[in-house]
C-alpha cells in the first residue's frame, strides 16, 4: 500500500527515525483541506508509546480537514549538521502517514499537554498557569503511524 523509499540507501532504520521524533520539537502535518487541496500546518509534537500528539484549538480548518479524512502526513526534519571540511548539510527527515484522531479523555489530554509543554520549558508556574487557563480551550490529538521512512539527505 504505502511506496519504498526510492533512495533506499540513504533510509534510516526505525530507532532513528523514534529518536527524530522524540528529540525534534515540531513538524508539519498535512491533511487533504477544503475542495481536495492539500492543507499542511506546522505543530508541536510529542512522541510516546508508538504515538505522536498534538494540541490545538477546538474548532478551525485542521479540525474540519480531519473530520473530513482522518489520513495524514507528518514530516519532521532535525537541524543538520556539516562534515568537517564541507558546505554541504546533511539533514536526517521523519515522514510519518497514519490516521488521527481527536482524544476525548481528559487525563490523557491534560498528559499530553503536560508533555507537550515540557519539551519547551521546565517552568512548572509557567505549566500550571496555562493548565488552569488555556487548558478548558484545548483539543488534542493522537496521529497513530501506519508507515514510516526516514533518510538522511546531503544537500550537495
Amino acid at each position: 500500500m504505502f511506496r519504498k523509499m526510492r533512495r533506499y540507501k540513504q533510509q534510516l532504520d526505525e530507532s532513528d527515525c523514534i529518536e527524530i521524533l522524540k528529540s525534534e520539537p515540531r513538524g508539519v502535518l498535512s491533511m487533504i483541506g477544503d475542495d481536495g487541496y492539500p492543507y499542511g500546518i506546522p505543530l508541536d509534537h510529542w512522541y510516546s508509546d508508538g504515538k505522536l500528539y498534538f494540541h490545538c484549538a477546538k474548532e478551525g480548518h485542521k479540525l474540519d480537514a480531519i473530520t473530513t479524512c482522518d489520513k495524514v502526513c507528518y514530516c519532521v526534519y532535525d537541524n543538520g549538521y556539516r562534515k568537517e571540511g564541507e558546505w554541504a548539510l546533511n539533514i536526517r527527515s521523519v515522514v510519518v502517514f497514519g490516521k488521527i484522531h481527536i482524544i476525548e479523555d481528559e487525563t490523557k489530554k491534560k498528559e499530553i499537554c503536560t508533555n507537550l509543554c515540557r519539551k519547551f520549558t521546565d517552568d512548572e508556574k509557567y505549566l500550571q498557569k496555562e493548565l488552569e487557563t488555556s487548558f478548558p480551550r484545548v483539543c488534542c490529538l493522537e496521529l497513530v503511524p501506519e508507515h514510516m521512512t526516514g533518510k538522511l539527505v546531503n544537500e550537495s
